[in-house]
């Protein structure tokens, strides 16, 4: 389950979730446009039409999409640090949010994942601490937790898609 707060400042969300897949597995996730058209989304919230990620620093990125009620969105932004499968950081302009700008960090941890067998726990595989930071909210307490919301939903689907292979379409 995520965990997501924001700063009393109100100027930064932070959130983090286990995920039972390698950090390699979740960052090809959060990175392949085609991959994040199958999960970034709801049937009855809004889906991704169309994702450009140029997946290198100073690279631009831009996700397209539409609403249950047919509004069009955008967002766009540029890359700020690549190191895959540990680190992502990029720009975030909503077109929503006007002219804020915020920052996005993607920290994914190897984590050890043990399962129980007869003989005792083991060492079953690699899962990801996934921690999420978006700043620069400045104080704007509407838009900090509009985004607060919207984290908390995207790591859920993010680890609907990763662990299950749960797609918009397949998603309950």
């Amino acid at each position: 389950m995520a965990t997501v707060a924001i700063t009393p400042d109100q100027d930064v969300i932070s959130g983090e979730i286990f995920i039972a897949a390698p950090p390699a597995r979740v960052f090809e996730a959060i990175t392949d446009p085609v991959q994040m058209q199958r999960w970034w989304g709801a049937s009855d919230m809004y889906c991704v039409t169309d994702s450009k990620a140029d997946v290198r620093v100073g690279g631009k990125w831009s996700s397209e999409g539409v609403g249950v009620d047919g509004t069009k969105f955008r967002v766009d932004g540029e890359y700020l640090e690549v190191d895959p499968p540990r680190l992502l950081v990029y720009t975030w302009i909503a077109d929503w949010t006007g002219a804020l700008k915020t920052t996005v960090r993607w920290e994914l941890e190897p984590q050890t994942v043990h399962g129980l067998h007869p003989k005792g726990p083991e060492r079953a595989g690699t899962g990801t601490l996934l921690r999420i930071r978006q700043e620069g909210f400045a104080g704007d307490l509407a838009a900090a937790a509009e985004h607060s919301e919207g984290w908390t939903r995207v790591m859920e689907w993010l680890v609907a898609y990763v662990e299950r292979g749960e797609t918009i379409e397949t998603r309950r």
